[in-house]
Formats: structure tokens, C-alpha cells, sequence
């Protein structure tokens, strides 16, 4: 019988130690040191003892680029997230909350331009009538499609080999288990060394593998950090389930940028493209209604325009209570400015930020935006909704300038918006823009001035 080891791993960041302490040597967390019991079997199989050296180094001026790596999802929203599509010998980690629709987005991407590319789709959560049921109410139909019911590592490897696919899909790494490892599945050191197999397996078969990995309540993905280290990119599904609108962001991407979004619509018949995030994202909108006002955020390189809506009220007590759109701190800076630059009294009011369709703003050019509807909703004044606003606001009350400000104001002008104010200070050559009024301002106080009528 193998000998047992036992060591403790941090969940967080995936630290070893042979010891339990309450906090972890290396990140510092309290509480997050579980304990894992491995045998020495599978503790050499991991480390490559006694495997025989395959490929001798070489220099950089010596590897080949030429030959194409990259290929299409058929999926143009997940393209643009994936940095222009999959590339060959790459695993993708695919998180999200249950039933937000990663199996779907999964599934529907084998069934889109995947016709002369074989693919395996490995099902740990269903069985294979209910993959086929729900293959068929999306439309799926691809004869090089193979599906494969299984959690045990080895048949899935032993798989791979038989049916020698170009596409792996695994659904769902929590479910997948090692025989060689005593712990349950799901568990940090089962999850650790299914992952590492696949990556293995991945990078010598030159195979695109996309591994499906729940979320904890933390919002982050289902075991060790040590895993987003492993992979090479980390997707994010995430959307209200109340909603139908879902977006994908990359957490990390070695091959394209981490600041793309890919905006999706859960329809009848599975996830559809939303290739105008902002149209979406501003219809239904009130007419002539105080508290409301357009920024535009840059995700990536598309300028998506979102509405933030505020609702300012006399507190009935003296702790008032602040945003929950936007981030806290930040929305507790603009009441703050807002109140010492702006001559508005907003200390002891309820002040509710909301932003619609569920976009989260973190970036600093929707400040000016945010500003404005706190304003408008204090005086109880429609800004009207020809208007939008970009910009940062600083400590001292001024308005500076953001980056890409032509994109955003392009996108602002071909919504049909005829007003926009921005920093009398900007770091680009602005175009023409015949139906746009730029309105310039300094500061805070001259933004709700222009817009509002108030000195």
C-alpha cells in the first residue's frame, strides 16, 4: 500500500506547507490552509521523475511563427474575447455561476463552424441523453462531434487518444477525478492534478481544450489561485439570472488583451450576439426624467454608453445610506466632491446609484456622468436626453480628460445625442462632429451650471 502525505494548501493562492497554521505564510489569509493527503505514487507520476527529456532548447531566432495558430469559434462576441479566436494547444478556463450558461455557449460553439474539426465533448454533470436533449433545442448538429460521459481522468485521457479530437471540451473540472488521489472530487488536490493532466496533454497533442469551472461565493473560481496560473486564458460569465443578458470578460489572456467583452442575449434557442451593446443598453429610457444621465466606458477597444440613474432623498436618520451600482468608496468621493466643490448639501441623503443592465462602471471617465445624475436628481431637473458626459473628477472638484475620447465620442454621435460635455483640457486632436455640441467645462461646479442651469 502507498504511503499517505499529508500537507496543507492555501485556497487562495495554492501555497504548500507541511504544517497547519491559521495564516497562510504567503498571501496572508486567515483560514485558508486545508489539508490534502497525497501518496507517494502519485506525488512522482506529478513531478516527472524518471521522465526522459523529449525536446532539446532552442534559440528564439531559431522558433517558427509562421505557420497559423489562431482559428475562429464561429462565434464572433467570443472571438473578440479570446483575442480574435482560439489558438491551437491552448486551455481556456471557462467560470461562472450555475445555470448562467457556460454549457450553452460551449455547446453552441461546437455546433457553429466546426464542421471539418473533431471534437470531444466530455460531460461530467449530464448524461448523454440530456447533452443530446439539449443539443437539440439549441440546434446542434455536427457530425465530428463526440461526446463522451465520464468524471475519471484516465478514461478521459485514454479517450483523447482513441478519437485523436482538435477540440476538447471538459464540463466541468469539479466533477473530473484522478483514482490515483484519495480525495473527493472537486477538492483542491483533485482539481490541481486533473488540470495539470489536461494542460500536459493539451501542449504535446497541440489539442484546444476549454475546461467549464465553477465559481464560490467569492465570485472567484472553485479551488486553488494556483489554477488561473496554470491555464492560459480565465473567461468570466457573468450576468443576473433574472436577466437575459450575459457578458463575458477575460481575466487573463496570454494571447490577446484582457480588456475586451463579449455581450450575449440568453434567447429561446440559446445565446445570441449582441453586436451593439449600447443600443441595448439605453433602450427603454426616460424621457425628461431627473437623476438620469449617459456615460461611455471603453471595454477594450468598443465604447459601450451605459445609463446611471440616481436617486437622491432626505435620510431619515443620520447614517445615510450610498450607491449600489458603482463602487462604494468611489461613489462616497463624488457625494464628497460633489458636496465641497459643488455647493450641494448631499451629506445626509440617501444617494443611490443604479447602472442599467447590470455594466459595472470602474472606470474614472464615468465620474462627470455620475456627477451629473446625483445633481439632477438633488434639484430635481431633467438634464434631457440629447446629453451624455465624459470625463474624470478630481479631489479639487476639476474635470481631466480621458484616453480615446474620439472612439467615445463617435459612438456618442452615431447614437444620435446632440449634446456631450468633456474637459476643456483633452490629450487627443478631437475630429469634427457636425450634429454634436461639445460643451467644454472645468470643474464641477460649470458642468452642472451648462447642464443644469445653476450657478
Amino acid at each position: 500500500m502507498a504511503k499517505q502525505k499529508t500537507i496543507y494548501i492555501c485556497s487562495d493562492c495554492g501555497n504548500e506547507t507541511a504544517n497547519w497554521a491559521g495564516k497562510c505564510p504567503a498571501c496572508g489569509q486567515w483560514n485558508t490552509l486545508q489539508e490534502v493527503k497525497l501518496d507517494t505514487k502519485s506525488t512522482k507520476r506529478s513531478s516527472g521523475a524518471g521522465r526522459v527529456l523529449a525536446q532539446s532548447a532552442k534559440k528564439l531566432s531559431e522558433l517558427d511563427t509562421t505557420k497559423e495558430i489562431r482559428f475562429t469559434t464561429g462565434i464572433s462576441e467570443f472571438d473578440r474575447v479570446l483575442g480574435g479566436g482560439a489558438v491551437q494547444g491552448s486551455l481556456v478556463l471557462v467560470g461562472g455561476a450555475p445555470g448562467i450558461g457556460k454549457s450553452t455557449l460551449l455547446l453552441q460553439m461546437c455546433g457553429s463552424e466546426f464542421s471539418d474539426r473533431k471534437i470531444l465533448y466530455v460531460t461530467g454533470e449530464e448524461s448523454e441523453r440530456q447533452l443530446k436533449l439539449r443539443a437539440t433545442r439549441l440546434g446542434v448538429e455536427n457530425d465530428e462531434l463526440y461526446v463522451l460521459a465520464e468524471t475519471d481522468m484516465d478514461n478521459i485521457l485514454s479517450c483523447i487518444q482513441e478519437v485523436k479530437p482538435e477540440i476538447v471540451v471538459i464540463d466541468s473540472i469539479q466533477t473530473i477525478s484522478d483514482a490515483e488521489i484519495s480525495s473527493a472530487p472537486g477538492s483542491i488536490s483533485q482539481v490541481r492534478e486533473c488540470t495539470m493532466r489536461i494542460m500536459r496533454a493539451a501542449k504535446e497533442q497541440s489539442l484546444t481544450v476549454f475546461v467549464v469551472g465553477h465559481i464560490n461565493k467569492e465570485g472567484s473560481i472553485a479551488g486553488p489561485k494556483v489554477l488561473e496560473h496554470m491555464v492560459d486564458c480565465v473567461l468570466y460569465f457573468e450576468g443576473e439570472r433574472s436577466t437575459s443578458f450575459r457578458i463575458l470578460r477575460a481575466a487573463k489572456n496570454r494571447f490577446g488583451s484582457t480588456n475586451e467583452i463579449g455581450v450575449f442575449e440568453m434567447a429561446e434557442k440559446g445565446l445570441e450576439c449582441v453586436e451593439n451593446p449600447s443600443e441595448m443598453l439605453l433602450s427603454g429610457r426616460p424621457e425628461n426624467s431627473p437623476g438620469t444621465c449617459v456615460a461611455c466606458v471603453m471595454e477594450g477597444t468598443r465604447p459601450i454608453l451605459a445609463e446611471v440613474q440616481a436617486l437622491v432623498s432626505p435620510a431619515g436618520y443620520n447614517a445615510a445610506r450610498r450607491s449600489n451600482g458603482i463602487d462604494y468608496n468611489r461613489a462616497a468621493m463624488l457625494l464628497a466632491v460633489l458636496e465641497k466643490r459643488g455647493g450641494m448639501p448631499v451629506a445626509n441623503c440617501d444617494s443611490y446609484i443604479n447602472v442599467i443592465g447590470g455594466l459595472s462602471l470602474d472606470e474614472p471617465a464615468a465620474d462627470l456622468a455620475t456627477i451629473l445624475a446625483i445633481a439632477s436628481s438633488f434639484l430635481d431637473r431633467p438634464l434631457g436626453g440629447d446629453i451624455a458626459a465624459i470625463g474624470e473628477v478630481g479631489l479639487s472638484g476639476e474635470i481631466r480628460s480621458v484616453s480615446m475620447l474620439n472612439q467615445r465620442l463617435s459612438e456618442i454621435s452615431r447614437l444620435g445625442f446632440n449634446r456631450c460635455v468633456i474637459p476643456v483640457n483633452v490629450r487627443d486632436d478631437l475630429g469634427s462632429y457636425d450634429k454634436l455640441k461639445l460643451i467644454r467645462v472645468k470643474s464641477v461646479g460649470e458642468a452642472i451650471a451648462a447642464t443644469l442651469g445653476r450657478k
